[in-house]
Parts: structure tokens; C-alpha cells; sequence
């Protein structure tokens, strides 16, 4: 803001009755944890009252409101050797572009403080989160009816939307973001004009403009940096690629992280991997026969999967694909959104912005989550069906080189019966005995081999009889447990 509008919000200010719960003022008390308490407790409670911002302001008196000034502007503060606004600003989560205006009126020294309200839940100073009663600053923790409403009211605010880095320059964005790549994956040509550029890239949310300057969403880092390691809380969100030598983690081979935008690396990313698991097979003196042993399209969506359905509140790693001899994991934080057992029929995004835009670029499928596409190209290939896990803080799946059927373990076979199923389920169609058959590609002659699958799954209660007054096996048809 300028100094005119400076002045003029501080007139405003003062010509309150009293403090509020989303305006504090103060003559003194430079101590940091005052200051980062108070942040905190503005931000959370200008959510409450509907306010863009909290003000704390140094240099008014809380009582009278004159305007008496204040020894020394806010941005000079030192905590040992380190600047006071940058050790808030680390202390605070989520982080936040609070503003800090120093600035004389009628020559006093005044230092305004502005805090966007909360977005995505309580804002919290030291893993603790504060509010404003009256013109105290108290735990939030002690105020639980206050807490639920601040979840409440942030409920629609998403990480995508939230600053991975402010106060840039034009030319900051497109040091930063890879926006002629951008412009290459949406079909369109570049504008000549620096603002309708960047008018485009807020439109799809990359980025904010704010105060004359502009704001890098952790969406458009996410999707169009050119190193992540520029952006401090997102850099350990790049994918990670480990080659391992056996069916264990003892030796790995090589290692490849990828640090820019998922949108800009997708590409190397599948190349990379194909080019690990692709194998060559000499036939004759001169012509090779190159094999892959995953269908291209099965790691294309499970690694955008991946990426899509992280869970960004929990942890700090990126995607990680771990490739071994007899299979493939990949990885992302996060518990499921919901059961694995119901992935091929689930539609929920946890990052909707993210999965549209991935989706607008074709890194991955236009409908649902793309898990049936997987299993209908794994089936078609005869691989072991693949294992969708669930770890306190990750979800992983795992895909398995080819195994002969009499090789499949029981819960193999129990899996890929369901998984057959429930494919069936969703193309609005039903699973037979013939049908399991054709999956497994088990010869008419040993049909009884697939009625035993079948009984087994029943058994583990993961499929039924779509009729249950059928008596005849043989024109049986089977739906999934939640059909």
C-alpha cells in the first residue's frame, strides 16, 4: 500500500470504538512470540467475523487510541542475528503473506501489521494455535465451539490455493514457472503481451496479484516450476525414482529425482521408467525384439494417481516410484481418500484443481481415477492383479511382473478375481465363470480351476451372486460385495 493509504487505513482504525477481535493496537513490546501469538490470533478470529484482514498496529494506544507512535519500526527487529519477520514467518503455519508497512504519520513512527485471514484451517504460531476474546489473546485450544467454526468457515480453502512464494515481480514469474512450456501443453500460442500472459496464469490459479505484486500459488509451483528447490516448502515434493538390483531394498542401483513442476517433467519422468523396465530380447544374428514387461499405460496412471491423491497435510515427500526386479511400488503420503477395495469404483479427488488441470493437459484420464483403465490393461497382458495398500501415512500400489497362475499365491488369485469383478461392475456388465476364465486364460478343460477362485472370493466376502435364487453355477453371475 502506499503511504497515503497507509494513512488513510489508520485513521480508520483508531475511529474504532475499542480494539476488536480482528484489530490490536500497541505502543510497545517487541518481543517475537507476542508478536507471532498475536498473528495468529487476528488471523483466526477475522475468519470468525468475516474480515479479509487482521491489523495488529504498533504505535496507537490500546485504551485511548492516540496515536502516539513507536521507537522502532516492526521490519528492524532482530532476533539474535536473524531478522524478526523471517523467523515469524517459519514459525507460522500454515505459512502466510502477512504484510508488514512501516511508515511515519505527522512524524511518528508506525508500524502496521496486515494478516489475511485464516483459509485452510486455525493459524497457528509454534504449533499452537491463539484466538482473540475481546481484546485478549488466549489458546484456541481452550475455545473448542471457536475452533470447529474456524474449520468450518475455511472448509473450502485447499492447499492448491495456498502462497508458495510472494511479493514478486513480473519477471520473478517467468524466471520461476516454465510458462512457454505451459503454453506448449495447452495447445495455444504465447501472447506477445506481458499482462495478458499473466492474466492466463491467474485464471488457472498459478498465481495471485496482490498489492501491485504478484504471488506463486503452491498450485502453479507444483505444476510449472522449474526447480523446486526454489520454493522452501515444496521442494520435497519433487518424485523420486529408485532402481533396485534384486526383489529387496538392499542395493540400489541409481536414484533420480526430478525437481521441477509435475506438468513440466511428466514425460522424462515416463520415459525414464519405461526405459528401466523396457527389456530387449535378441532373435537371430541382428533383429531385437524390445519387450516391456508393464503396459506403458498402467504406470502412466498410477504414477499420475499418485500425484493427484497425495495428501499435502501429511508429510513432506513427494511421489516415489521404487522399481524392483520382480515388481513396481509406487507410492504417495497420505492415507487413501477411501478403502482400497474401492479405488476402481471410487471418483473422489483430494486435490480437485490439481487432478483438472493434469486432466485438461492429458497426463491422465478424463474420468473417475483411472484405476479401471489399469486393470483392464493388466488383464489383457495376464499380470498378477495389482495390490492397492494402505499404510498409517502413505498409500501404496504395487505391480507385479508376470507370474505364471499356478505361481499366484491364493490371495493373488482371491485379489484378481475381485478386481475382475469389479471391472465387470463398472463397465455395466457381469463377471461369469467364462469371463474369469478368459482373465486367467485357463483352457475350457479346467473350468473347475476358476469355480474354486471364484468360491474362495465368495468366501472372503468380496463378491456375491448377482442372483441369489440361481441354483445353476454354470450361468452364474457374480457382482462385487457392494453392488
Amino acid at each position: 500500500m502506499e503511504t497515503k493509504e497507509l494513512i488513510n487505513l489508520l485513521e480508520e482504525l483508531v475511529e474504532l470504538p475499542r480494539e476488536t477481535e480482528w484489530v490490536e493496537f500497541k505502543v510497545s513490546n517487541y518481543d517475537p512470540a507476542v508478536i507471532g501469538q498475536a498473528i495468529s490470533a487476528l488471523a483466526n478470529s477475522a475468519i470468525l467475523y468475516d474480515k479479509n484482514n487482521g491489523y495488529l498496529v504498533y504505535g496507537v494506544e490500546d485504551e485511548t487510541h492516540d496515536i502516539k507512535g513507536t521507537k522502532t519500526y516492526i521490519s528492524e527487529l532482530k532476533l539474535g542475528n536473524e531478522d524478526s519477520i523471517p523467523w515469524l514467518t517459519n514459525m507460522l503455519s500454515p505459512r502466510m503473506d502477512f504484510r508488514v508497512y512501516d511508515f511515519k504519520y505527522k512524524n511518528k513512527k508506525i508500524s502496521l501489521i496486515e494478516i489475511p485471514a485464516a483459509t485452510t484451517g486455525p493459524v497457528k504460531f509454534k504449533s499452537q494455535a491463539y484466538i482473540r476474546i475481546s481484546r485478549h489473546t488466549k489458546p484456541l485450544n481452550n475455545y473448542p465451539e471457536l475452533e470447529r467454526k474456524i474449520w468450518s468457515k475455511t472448509s473450502q480453502g485447499t492447499f492448491e490455493s495456498e502462497i508458495a512464494l510472494s511479493k514478486l515481480g513480473d519477471t520473478d514469474i517467468t524466471r520461476l514457472l516454465d510458462i512457454q512450456f505451459y503454453f506448449r501443453l495447452i495447445g495455444i500460442a504465447m501472447p506477445n503481451n506481458r499482462d495478458a500472459i499473466l492474466e492466463r496464469l491467474s485464471k488457472e490459479g498459478f498465481i495471485k496479484h496482490r498489492n501491485k505484486k504478484y504471488q506463486i500459488t503452491n498450485l502453479g509451483a507444483l505444476m510449472l516450476a522449474k526447480d523446486l528447490q526454489e520454493f522452501d516448502d515444496l521442494y520435497r515434493r519433487a518424485i523420486r525414482v529408485i532402481i533396485y538390483e534384486n526383489k529387496n531394498k538392499i542395493t540400489a542401483l541409481k536414484e533420480r529425482t526430478f525437481e521441477s513442476g509435475y506438468a513440466v517433467c511428466f514425460a522424462q519422468i515416463m520415459d525414464y521408467i519405461n526405459d528401466q523396465i523396457t527389456k530387449g530380447e535378441r532373435i537371430g544374428d541382428s533383429f531385437r525384439e524390445v519387450i516391456k514387461v508393464y503396459p506403458e499405460v498402467v504406470i502412466r496412471e498410477l504414477v499420475a494417481n499418485a500425484i493427484i491423491h497425495q495428501d499435502f497435510r501429511e508429510g513432506s515427500q513427494g511421489p516415489k516410484i521404487e522399481i524392483f526386479s520382480d515388481r513396481i511400488e509406487i507410492s504417495n503420503s497420505g492415507k487413501p481418500a477411501t478403502e482400497p477395495k474401492r479405488f476402481i469404483d471410487d471418483n473422489h479427488t483430494r486435490n480437485d484443481k490439481l487432478a483438472a488441470f493434469m486432466r485438461k493437459i492429458g497426463i491422465c484420464e478424463e474420468r473417475g481415477s483411472g484405476i479401471d483403465r489399469v486393470i483392464d490393461s493388466i488383464e489383457s497382458v495376464s499380470l498378477p492383479p495389482p495390490d492397492f495398500q494402505e499404510t498409517p501415512s502413505h498409500t501404496r500400489v504395487i505391480v507385479y511382473a508376470p507370474v505364471e497362475l499356478s505361481k499366484m499365491n491364493p490371495k493373488d488369485k482371491i485379489r484378481a478375481c475381485y478386481q475382475h469383478c469389479c471391472l465387470k461392475q463398472v463397465s455395466n456388465d457381469y463377471m461369469t465363470n467364462h469371463s474369469l476364465r478368459e482373465r486367467f486364460k485357463i483352457p475350457k478343460a479346467n473350468a473347475s480351476m476358476v469355480s474354486r477362485i471364484i468360491n474362495a472370493t465368495i468366501k472372503a466376502n468380496l463378491i456375491k451372486p448377482e442372483d441369489a435364487e440361481n441354483k445353476s453355477r454354470k450361468h452364474t453371475k457374480y457382482v462385487p460385495y457392494w453392488a
